[in-house]
């Protein structure tokens, strides 16, 4: 009974999975379709014009989030602390760049949220708390020493993956850094499947009946 108790809990929570999925990748695949529409129009100044792509490109991309979160709220589903401060940085440094008209300031935005995640990371394992397990710790339940490394290693990824962005900015083209935003998402995927094994492995089950001595 527990087994299949546990397959229909699986097969019941499958769409929400789902819908998480596509809450992260929706908003940048809609970035990436504004920005190639928007490479179709004529160069030259105007509301609607090939130099303007990136800008209506950001713009959707902090509608499309904050979307996002209204939708989890109007569902009445948590919405996770990490989501939060995540959307509150793309939506102030992506107006930031858009009313600055900087696209430079829009090519290294990446960049600076990443590290200010490692940095929030790594400066709370330095004063003794770990804010990684603060943002997850009501979906997992792990002794402290493997959330003090899975913290290491996301705040090792987000270093990563901000000098990557500087590597995208500085050596490939405007098109090749937009685009390459979906592969950054792949990115995050594939490192977080590559730590559900580790996850699992130190996971504390407080449901699981003690074994009589």
């Amino acid at each position: 009974m527990t087994e299949q108790s546990d397959q229909t809990t699986e097969k019941a929570a499958a769409p929400s999975k789902q819908g998480n999925i596509w809450a992260e990748l929706g908003p940048t695949l809609v970035f990436v379709v504004v920005y190639n529409v928007l490479l179709r129009f004529p160069e030259g100044d105007g509301l609607f014009t090939k130099d303007t792509a990136l800008y209506w490109a950001t713009g959707a991309l902090i509608v499309m989030t904050l979307g996002v979160i209204i939708q989890k709220r109007v569902k009445g589903e948590r919405i996770p602390p990490f989501l939060i401060l995540s959307s509150v940085l793309i939506g102030t440094f992506g107006t930031i760049g858009i009313v600055l008209q900087s696209k430079t300031f829009l090519f290294i935005k990446p960049t600076i949220i990443n590290f200010l995640f490692a940095g929030v990371i790594f400066g709370g394992l330095a004063v003794g708390r770990n804010i990684w397990k603060m943002f997850f710790e009501s979906a997992f339940q792990l002794p402290d020493f493997a959330w003090r490394t899975l913290a290491i290693r996301w705040g090792l990824y987000f270093v990563a993956m901000g000098i990557w962005n500087l590597v995208l900015w500085q050596f490939f083209s405007e098109g090749t850094w937009a685009n390459w935003r979906l592969g950054n998402v792949g990115l995050g995927f594939v490192f977080a499947l590559a730590n559900v094994p580790y996850t699992l492995k130190h996971m504390i089950n407080p449901e699981k009946p003690e074994t009589l001595a």
